[in-house]
């Protein structure tokens, strides 16, 4: 008689819910040979619906009294358009980078929501979906939040950073980008031997600020999202404790107090996570602007 299924213990719950849906299994910290199908796929419906939303915002704009929708469309737009120009001063750029900064805030905003769902309604519909096709349904995995998934997060602010030289060989030409690179932040000087050692430096400082800034614009919001789907998990398992035990009579208590103060705060999380990664944009973006 094949043995009876056994409840999860906690870490084995928290290693499941923290495994993508992948086309192989991740080894080494860094392989590029992963493709973590999940994030994909949830942050290109993401995509598709922010771009209706915003479509759909646009499509139906009246110069009368405004609807509540567009109202806060309208609001975010502003919004969007005044630190576009506090950090712009371009206005042929900011024709495309503050649609973009609009996008990029929206978007984030709807992939950070996804942690706002139930932790284990779209795994256990997936498990469903994944044991009717003839799978076992124990190894179905699925993780809703591609923010909290450091290829996304980190591919988002490697996009970025393509624009940030794109905008300064545009903006500066790249005679006068190379010649950014080679004389800020330390300048330069008449003598050959030290215009050559400071130039050396002034590029290896350019080159690191240009991998720090990329890096933790990146990590910032995959930390604070990684962290916020590990709280929900933990406190998942209170109410899963307190259905496995008699003894936890005050867990389910403890589990809905937590899981509505942490969901009433991480409103604010998910908010301010999209406003700064879109605020870091145009300040980059801005920078590419402006001469050392």
């Amino acid at each position: 008689m094949a043995a009876e299924a056994h409840a999860p213990t906690a870490s084995e719950y928290i290693v499941h819910h923290l495994q993508h849906l992948q086309n192989v299994n991740q080894t080494k910290i860094v392989d590029f040979t992963v493709v973590n199908y999940d994030s994909i796929i949830v942050g290109l419906v993401l995509g598709a619906l922010t771009l209706l939303i915003l479509w759909s915002a646009a499509r139906k704009a009246t110069s009368g009294v405004p609807g509540r929708f567009q109202a806060a469309v309208e609001m975010l737009v502003e919004m969007v358009d005044n630190q576009a120009k506090a950090n712009i001063h371009n206005a042929e750029s900011r024709k495309f980078i503050a649609p973009l900064g609009l996008t990029v805030f929206v978007w984030i905003f709807l992939i950070n929501f996804m942690d706002m769902l139930p932790v284990d309604l779209l795994p256990a519909i997936w498990a469903q979906i994944y044991g009717a096709a003839g799978h076992d349904p124990h190894h179905a995995y699925l993780r809703v939040v591609p923010t909290a998934d450091l290829s996304t997060t980190l591919g988002l602010a490697f996009a970025i950073l393509i624009l940030r030289f794109w905008y300064s060989v545009k903006i500066k030409g790249v005679g006068g980008w190379g010649h950014e690179l080679v004389s800020a932040p330390f300048g330069t000087s008449k003598n050959p031997i030290f215009a050559l050692i400071l130039g050396v430096v002034n590029l290896l400082m350019q080159v690191i600020e240009y991998v720090a800034n990329t890096v933790s614009h990146g990590m910032r919001l995959f930390g604070n999202m990684y962290a916020g789907e590990l709280v929900f998990m933990l406190i998942a398992l209170m109410g899963g404790a307190a259905a496995l035990s008699l003894s936890g009579v005050l867990l389910p208590v403890g589990h809905v107090i937590a899981g509505t103060i942490w969901t009433l705060f991480h409103i604010l999380v998910i908010s301010l996570q999209a406003f700064i990664f879109m605020m870091l944009a145009l300040i980059y973006l801005g920078q590419a602007h402006n001469a050392h």
